[in-house]
């Protein structure tokens, strides 16, 4: 609790406060991560889900990534949850600069965070390979019910592909740069429910020059002894406080 109190009061005296985030926000909305114990990487399926979601994996085994995609990935009923309504309410007041996530749920932005620099890309965007046609999730999960072997295509025959970042291929530039131009800025930098391993994105928090270094994940992390404060919660109780 004490912990929790000395976060609101370094809030209070921050000006240019940015939240990087991962899996670990969307957990307490039902949506699995990938490295807990129950996570995706723990269960067993016909190949690891690291190779599933890889660009390589993709083009040689469409109807076996989309059978994973569609059964582990898309979730359309999920809700945003504390730490989502915490983080719009902090941007809506004018003291959250900017979201980063590693997610791909959308739900910062139902939530109604406007800031928002997805790193990792959105199961909400969907693109024809061929023709650029746009899909978005509903338009997707019904081509993908309708395809041969979920493997979802466009009118004109073109493969649907969703536009996030998978394993092998490289983040957009732009999120990148505006990414770390938000961090170098920060006077504050909250990290949250994230285990810090998947590069290039976590080397971001790198750049912050800035006074407090918050770090709130229920598991350790390496970078916990960087932080300026560290908070083993619920990130959806610890950043729920300020709603």
């Amino acid at each position: 609790m004490e912990n929790i109190e000395i976060f609101k009061q370094w809030m209070k005296e921050s000006e240019y406060v940015v939240f990087f985030g991962g899996a670990g926000v969307s957990t307490e909305s039902n949506i699995p991560d990938f490295r807990s114990q129950d996570g995706l990487y723990n269960q067993e399926y016909a190949y690891p889900p690291e190779q599933i979601l890889s660009h390589t994996f993709y083009r040689r085994r469409p109807e076996e990534f989309f059978r994973f995609y569609y059964n582990k990935m898309l979730f359309p009923d999920a809700q945003p949850n504390a730490a989502h309504r915490a983080l719009a309410r902090l941007e809506a007041e004018g003291k959250l600069k900017a979201v980063i996530t590693q997610n791909i749920d959308g739900l910062h932005q139902k939530a109604g965070s406007k800031e928002v620099l997805e790193l990792h890309g959105s199961v909400l965007r969907n693109f024809c390979e061929s023709c650029q046609k746009f899909y978005d999730l509903k338009g997707m999960m019904e081509r993908m019910e309708q395809g041969e072997k979920l493997v979802p295509r466009c009118g004109c025959g073109g493969r649907i592909k969703p536009d996030v970042v998978l394993y092998e291929e490289s983040l957009d530039y732009s999120v990148m740069q505006r990414s770390i131009q938000h961090i170098a800025k920060a006077d504050m930098l909250i990290i949250g429910g994230t285990s810090l391993v998947v590069y290039p994105a976590a080397g971001f928090i790198d750049y912050f020059q800035g006074r407090h270094l918050v770090l709130i994940n229920k598991a350790e992390t390496s970078r916990d002894n960087q932080a300026d404060l560290v908070i083993h919660d619920s990130i959806g109780k610890v950043l729920g406080s300020f709603l």
